[in-house]
């Protein structure tokens, strides 16, 4: 991988970090991803304005039962930046089917929340034949997403997609800022630790990264539009909201019509990060489904 990003602060036991190469010809770059554990294939897919860490508390509680693959998506975490990429769906699901492709992954369970809810629904519409289940966490496909986190966020977000000033305010990123907007997805806002939020801000601080992140906020009608490949999935899903997530009831209801076969859970106490703040919810349907 080119040497642009400086290594993780954070260290998952159990963990090895590998990456993917780009493709000849694809205007894509290297894909990293943390692997651990014995067992069927689990795959993970982090939220927006996260990296594969975000499983931390998750990976050592299941990999006594799967080989686990935390994926950090396209432009994120320590894959590479590429100047120009997009990181609408179907370009960050391109990433993901890299991941199952290149390592010929089949029987596999996708855990995804928030934006990786999106993309582990969409590539298992994409790729039938590999994937065995869904557990959709989250799911960030209704309008507004993370600024009806707080005031300040829906401040930040309308900054970061303001033309000619979009991308000064995205490469602006003071840490009590981040650390206010991450504590409006927690029901548990304890669950956010001083280590994880400096390893965003450093990954937030990598040449290029303002210009990912404001893709990212950028693509949220293309995670709404994905909704419409809901009802080609084969495999059998699991859809988990927190009980204080962003969504409404109204959202998550309209999935629950989009997926009247699906498995739902509504998780207490808990907002949009269910995997900083409730792994064991997580890791309880998981070994059920092994």
């Amino acid at each position: 991988m080119p040497n642009q990003t400086p290594r993780p602060t954070i260290h998952v036991p159990g963990t090895t970090s590998h990456t993917i190469a780009a493709r000849d010809g694809h205007r894509e770059g290297t894909l990293r991803y943390l692997k651990a554990g014995t067992g069927a294939p689990l795959v993970l897919l982090h939220t927006v304005r996260t990296q594969a860490e975000h499983f931390r508390n998750l990976i050592p509680l299941v990999s006594d039962r799967y080989t686990v693959y935390a994926l950090d998506l396209p432009g994120m975490g320590y894959s590479e930046i590429v100047p120009g990429a997009s990181y609408e769906e179907p370009a960050m699901r391109a990433g993901v089917e890299r991941l199952l492709t290149a390592l010929d992954l089949e029987d596999v369970t996708l855990l995804g929340e928030s934006m990786g809810a999106v993309l582990a629904l969409t590539t298992a519409a994409d790729l039938p034949d590999r994937a065995r289940r869904v557990i959709a966490v989250n799911t960030y496909d209704f309008r507004g997403g993370i600024a009806r986190s707080s005031l300040l966020a829906r401040v930040v977000v309308a900054g970061v997609l303001a033309p000619g000033v979009g991308p000064v305010v995205a490469g602006v990123e003071p840490k009590a800022a981040l650390r206010r907007i991450l504590r409006g997805g927690l029901g548990d806002r304890t669950a956010l630790q001083t280590d994880y939020l400096d390893e965003l801000l450093q990954v937030g601080s990598r040449p290029g990264y303002p210009a990912v992140a404001r893709g990212v906020y950028q693509n949220l009608p293309s995670l709404i539009a994905a909704r419409a490949r809901y009802p080609e999935i084969k495999a059998p899903i699991h859809l988990v909201y927190g009980e204080k997530d962003w969504s409404r009831p109204s959202d998550r209801v309209a999935n629950k019509d989009l997926l009247p076969d699906a498995e739902y859970m509504l998780v207490p106490g808990a907002g949009h990060f269910i995997a900083l703040e409730r792994p064991d919810v997580l890791a309880g349907l998981l070994k059920a489904a092994a």
